[in-house]
């Protein structure tokens, strides 16, 4: 098959694509669906360096034993509304997307739940588990740190202490939800990886190097640089602390974190679940949200920008796009999977 942007592809022969191929590899079936399912929900979304880009890691992790195939996750703890998992290096895709409907189901009961879970594999975009919650109407966060990174320092200070630290929020509101994506840090390290791979460097300065200094060179992250942290040189204590916190709400929380030294990819992650009937009522929830979103909306543009949007408008635009007309990929992503494609004996879409 060529290899061009142009060429479009109908969603479910994406989600069977590669669902087949973790198949294949050896995950159970609905390891693999779920992997399959939230890698092209990324794609759909337009998170595109966090869809099928990670396909053909994720496969070789499968290979190499880091991704654990089969199983379940060991209850650690469960006091109804509060819950631990060791998520024994099984996908992280499955476990946090089971993870959020346990959530919600506990979430009916308790009116509201969290579940920690400790030593999960590598999750993937958050964004796209936030509408297991919001379609069912509650509120949903979502934390995910990497205890085995440390591509980002402490605000002050030159050398990587933790990741990117990313958080999710979903809220309800009368119309589409708002679908909060953000890091305690500027950029990630798949971006960067990617701008290494194309030759390209950042149009700012969001990264560190080794020696301290500010840099746009995504080949300093190969050097010991770092990735700045929201807020940057000038204001970084703000993504230092967001980070701070998402350490202790996942690791924390989890039990299991830096200081046990885990190798290999590995992710831990806290999920948060609230049922707004349990706290001031679902309508007086939405009449809040509802005029906060239209307040936003409705804000008057400044100078250069068309209108005022809400996160994660942009990406349920693209996801109805893409389910009319199909997904655009970007191009290396055909590419990096071909050779598995081969191995594995799966034809390509």
């Amino acid at each position: 098959m060529g290899e061009t942007p142009d060429i479009r592809y109908a969603p479910d022969t994406l989600r069977q694509f590669a669902r087949a191929l973790f198949t294949v590899a050896g995950l159970e079936e609905e390891k693999a669906t779920a992997v399959a399912h939230y890698l092209v929900e990324a794609d759909l979304m337009g998170h595109t360096t966090h869809g099928l880009a990670l396909a053909g890691w994720y496969l070789q992790s499968i290979a190499d034993g880091v991704m654990k195939r089969e199983g379940m996750p060991e209850v650690l703890s469960d006091r109804g509304p509060a819950i631990a998992w060791h998520g024994r290096r099984l996908p992280g895709a499955w476990l946090t997307s089971e993870a959020a409907k346990l959530a919600c189901e506990r979430a009916k009961t308790y009116g509201t739940a969290t579940i920690a879970i400790a030593d999960s594999h590598h999750i993937g975009c958050l964004a796209a588990y936030l509408t297991i919650a919001t379609d069912r109407g509650y509120m949903v966060s979502i934390a995910s740190s990497s205890p085995s990174g440390a591509q980002v320092a402490p605000f002050g200070g030159r050398k990587g202490v933790y990741t990117p630290n990313p958080v999710a929020h979903g809220i309800p509101t009368p119309g589409d939800p708002i679908l909060i994506d953000i890091s305690a840090s500027i950029t990630t390290v798949n971006m960067a990886q990617r701008l290494v791979r194309e030759g390209r460097q950042y149009e700012h300065e969001w990264l560190m190097d080794e020696n301290g200094e500010p840099s746009r060179d995504p080949r300093v992250i190969e050097r010991g640089g770092t990735l700045l942290p929201v807020g940057g040189l000038d204001h970084g204590q703000k993504g230092y602390g967001m980070a701070l916190h998402v350490e202790a709400f996942t690791q924390g929380l989890a039990g299991l974190g830096r200081v046990d030294g885990p190798k290999g990819t590995n992710a831990a992650v806290t999920i948060q679940v609230f049922d707004p009937d349990a706290f001031g009522g679902r309508d007086a929830f939405l009449r809040q949200t509802g005029w906060l979103a239209d307040a936003c909306r409705g804000n008057p543009p400044r100078p250069g920008v068309a209108r005022v949007r809400l996160p994660g408008e942009n990406g349920l635009a693209r996801k109805r796009g893409a389910l009319a007309e199909g997904v655009v990929l970007h191009p290396s992503i055909v590419t990096s999977l071909a050779p598995h494609a081969e191995r594995l004996g799966v034809a390509m879409p």
